[in-house]
């Protein structure tokens, strides 16, 4: 996942964004696989592995704990949609993301923002929904540049979620603006907090 210009060359292009390789594996293989993969130094199995204990719900120290070691010995090679940090709602992102549809052929790309909470009694994460027609890490620098920004996403902005929208790319302009406000509302109906969407 990207998060700000100076990482932009750091981390591989995989424009498939999350498989679930390990859907159907028990925890201990999924974990025997986390450290197969940390020991190759292999970024995209140990993110399939990561993502796959998110998606199921695994307690938050074992996630950040795996995403420390991942991003130690394989920063090179980790997928741009694994976040940095634990997310304890990205799973009903991917879910009410997933439900999102519209017709390639277009310029314009969806992206969230994971926006930090940690002050607010609801935190300590919320999320930013945007459109645009740069790519999501771009407008996220730009944001972070205060070059069109949203406060919320200057003032709050963790990182880029990618993983979630990676289906809500060049898009129609009038698909991807009626994607967007339909994404933040569903995703404030879920109790989120939210910004954007206009």
């Amino acid at each position: 996942m990207l998060k700000s210009g100076e990482k932009s060359g750091a981390r591989q292009e995989d424009c498939q964004g999350p498989r679930r390789p390990h859907r159907s594996a028990s925890k201990p293989a999924v974990l025997k696989e986390l450290e197969a993969a940390l020991r190759r130094g292999d970024g995209l199995a140990g993110a399939e592995c990561i993502h796959e204990l998110c998606m199921r719900g695994e307690m938050a120290v074992t996630v950040e704990r795996a995403l420390a070691q991942l991003w130690a010995r394989a920063a090179d090679s980790i997928p741009q949609w694994l976040p940095m940090r634990y997310v304890e709602w990205l799973p009903l992102v991917y879910e009410v993301a997933g439900r999102c549809r519209g017709t390639a052929g277009g310029r314009s790309n969806l992206y969230l923002v994971l926006l930090d909470y940690a002050d607010s009694p609801r935190g300590p994460h919320g999320v930013y929904v945007g459109m645009t027609e740069y790519s999501p890490a771009e407008r996220f620098d730009q944001h972070k540049a205060g070059i069109r920004a949203a406060g919320s996403v200057l003032k709050r902005g963790l990182e880029v979620l990618i993983g979630p929208v990676q289906h809500l790319q060049r898009l129609r302009p009038s698909e991807a603006t009626r994607i967007e406000a339909e994404l933040a509302e569903a995703l404030r109906a879920e109790g989120l907090i939210v910004h954007g969407g206009h």
